[in-house]
């Protein structure tokens, strides 16, 4: 026999059931919890857009396990109008508007015939833009002075960058083409190229000259047919390119080195000088790879100095003919007791 359930119970029973079904979600919401809006990092040694300290941005480098830390540096981050933008927003909450953030990277100059790294800040998150705009100004009276110089014409300016797919395309002024030889061309193809990909997302560069893409550069009449990496500029490379310190940069002990290097037997030498010019350390170091094949090298050793003021790092290598010691670059630093 079926049974009749009073209307006013199964009114209570719906309200109940009403009740129930509202608490559920709010118990999924307090179960998640809220985050700080942070995005945790990935634990690799490639450059994120939300650090302010230097470190590698060429992948990770190895060989010498002498305390290697993994400090990151600035991802990219494209400008100039028609960019797009790569790499790690910055968080923001609902009370605070978004601040501008600096990033510390780093621009390639002349030391000699030779690439040579230099730091400078820029805004994000048009990093990229900012980085070969600051390299467009050319080196500082410290830097000049120390014997950095630019193959690229006064008065370049640039007109975008537009990123896609780990390539960079960057368009420059008809002044970026004007005079010099062989040299001179690829020098500056090299400077902005080494710049570029001073970001870790970014692997090639391709030319545009106010708005035309380039096919031949110069009067010379270099080719670029193809975008362009670090690899095609191996001849404009020391043998060992000291990514960080950088000139002007000061340093305590132990003191992180890293970059790239083509050596014999990939082994070659760091030393650093005090103020006195008495020697603080002078290490050996094992890239990756060398004798033909440029590999990379992280070590980080400690060093003693006399006292507090300018000193250097110079990396050398001994000869294989003779023994003796060829200096391939110095880098001009603060060096702290």
């Amino acid at each position: 026999m079926s049974r009749t359930i009073p209307a006013a119970r199964l009114r209570g029973r719906r309200s109940r059931m009403y009740v129930a079904a509202l608490s559920l979600p709010l118990l999924v919401v307090g179960a998640c919890g809220t985050g700080n809006g942070t995005t945790a990092p990935d634990g690799s040694s490639r450059p994120t857009e939300s650090t302010t300290g230097t470190g590698p941005s060429r992948g990770t480098a190895g060989g010498n396990s002498q305390g290697t830390s993994q400090t990151p540096s600035p991802s990219t981050g494209a400008g100039g109008g028609t960019s797009t933008t790569t790499g790690t927003a910055p968080s923001t909450s609902a009370s605070s508007a978004p601040q501008a953030r600096s990033i510390h990277t780093a621009v390639y100059f002349l030391h000699g015939e030779h690439i040579s790294a230099a730091p400078r800040t820029v805004a994000a998150p048009s990093t990229v833009s900012g980085a070969v705009r600051a390299l467009l100004a050319g080196p500082n009276r410290s830097e000049r002075d120390n014997g950095r110089g630019t193959a690229i014409p006064s008065g370049t300016t640039l007109h975008s960058v537009v990123v896609r797919d780990h390539l960079a395309t960057v368009d420059l002024s008809g002044r970026y083409d004007d005079g010099g030889g062989t040299l001179s061309l690829r020098a500056r193809l090299a400077q902005v190229v080494f710049t570029v990909t001073r970001f870790s997302t970014l692997q090639k560069v391709r030319f545009e000259i106010d708005g035309k893409p380039v096919k031949h550069f110069g009067g010379e009449g270099i080719v670029l047919d193809h975008p362009l990496g670090r690899a095609d500029f191996e001849d404009l490379t020391p043998a060992v390119l000291i990514e960080s310190p950088l000139i002007g940069d000061t340093v305590r002990t132990p003191l992180r080195v890293w970059g790239t290097a083509n050596t014999f037997e990939a082994v070659f030498r760091l030393k650093v000088t005090d103020t006195s010019g008495r020697t603080a350390a002078d290490v050996r170091v094992r890239a990756t790879s060398g004798t033909g094949t440029r590999g990379t090298f992280d070590v980080t050793f400690p060093f003693k100095a006399a006292r507090t003021g300018p000193g250097q790092l110079t990396a050398y290598f001994n000869s294989p003919k003779d023994g003796k010691p060829v200096t391939v670059d110095t880098i001009p630093l603060t060096v702290h007791r």
